[in-house]
């Protein structure tokens, strides 16, 4: 005998879809219930009918998603799950111990809410786990970064107070196409008109966020995370050029895209050209190469690599007096 399932209960399977992907489209929608178009949009009709704020965005970016007023159901983890969570948090955020900070705030909400049993395993990890600041890593305002994630979410342009490295201060007005995190830091990729270019800020030194009327239209199939790889290997005061004896899929998986740009000169050989502000890091890159390479430009890079070899030479010596 089958089953047959309700409208009311294909609905609640919709809301279900929609809260875990914002934005789906009708005709997505309808793929993931097996239903038509039309079905679909009937289900979220018995939605809104039943005052679950169900919002619509037409335009080729738009869709279904679940608006503000929602009470969402409690969250009920399994013992892997909470114990994965707190992992990840302690591992990703370093002050989650401290129950002034943001972070440690809501990590106790998290604990209190969980079941008892479940509650003493994740705040045990909690407790007796210590970790190691990265100091690389530089963790920026969380305000500043909701408003970021905010304005690449709604499109609209945003005008930021940013200050450098160096501590130069400015205003520019950015299209924020994605946040990107990557090794630590906390970019904004985005589209400047005022450069006609691409540029990625390091969120951290975004001093105030200022949201703007004005909305873009982000790429087509953006692929934020290559897209900073490649922008983060250009611009810097010294050049590299570098021959590595492999094929171009063999070279790209040992070297990071931060290199620069990797394209095959033969079926044997591939070329890498990049930029880089800190020769020595780049010559440790090189270093992991398992193929033979040659450094033919770059004064600066090839000079590097030589006392970067004989330093390894001279550590591979047997000490004075032995054999």
């Amino acid at each position: 005998m089958v089953t047959e399932i309700s409208p009311t209960a294909r609905a609640l399977l919709a809301l279900e879809v929609i809260q875990s992907s914002p934005g789906i489209t009708a005709d997505r929608l309808a793929d993931h219930l097996d239903v038509s178009e039309r079905a679909a949009r009937r289900y979220v009709a018995i939605l809104r009918e039943a005052q679950i704020p169900i919002e619509s965005v037409r335009g080729p970016y738009g869709g279904y998603r679940v608006g503000r007023g929602l009470r969402l159901p409690p969250l009920v983890f399994s013992a892997t799950e909470a114990l994965g969570l707190v992992m990840a948090v302690l591992d990703g955020h370093h002050d989650a111990g401290d129950r002034t900070d943001p972070v440690g705030s809501a990590l106790v909400k998290i604990m209190r809410a969980l079941p008892q049993p479940v509650a003493a395993q994740a705040e045990a990890v909690r407790r007796t786990a210590s970790a190691a600041p990265d100091r690389a890593a530089a963790r920026p305002d969380f305000g500043t970064t909701s408003a970021l994630v905010q304005a690449c979410t709604e499109q609209h342009r945003a005008r930021l107070a940013y200050r450098s490295e160096a501590g130069s201060e400015w205003i520019l007005d950015v299209d924020p196409w994605a946040v990107v995190v990557r090794h630590g830091r906390w970019y904004l990729l985005g589209w400047v008109a005022r450069k006609d270019a691409v540029r990625a800020y390091r969120i951290d030194r975004v001093q105030h966020v200022e949201i703007l009327d004005e909305t873009f239209v982000p790429p087509a199939d953006l692929d934020a995370v290559a897209v900073l790889e490649d922008h983060l290997a250009v611009g810097w005061e010294y050049t590299a050029e570098v021959v590595i004896d492999a094929p171009l899929e063999k070279a790209g998986r040992y070297l990071p895209r931060a290199l620069g740009r990797m394209e095959p000169i033969d079926d044997h050989t591939t070329r890498l050209t990049g930029t880089t502000g800190n020769p020595y890091w780049y010559a440790e890159k090189l270093a992991a190469l398992t193929v033979p390479f040659r450094v033919v430009g770059g004064v600066e890079l090839r000079a590097t690599i030589r006392a970067l070899g004989a330093r390894l030479l001279a550590a591979g010596e047997p000490p004075e007096g032995t054999a």
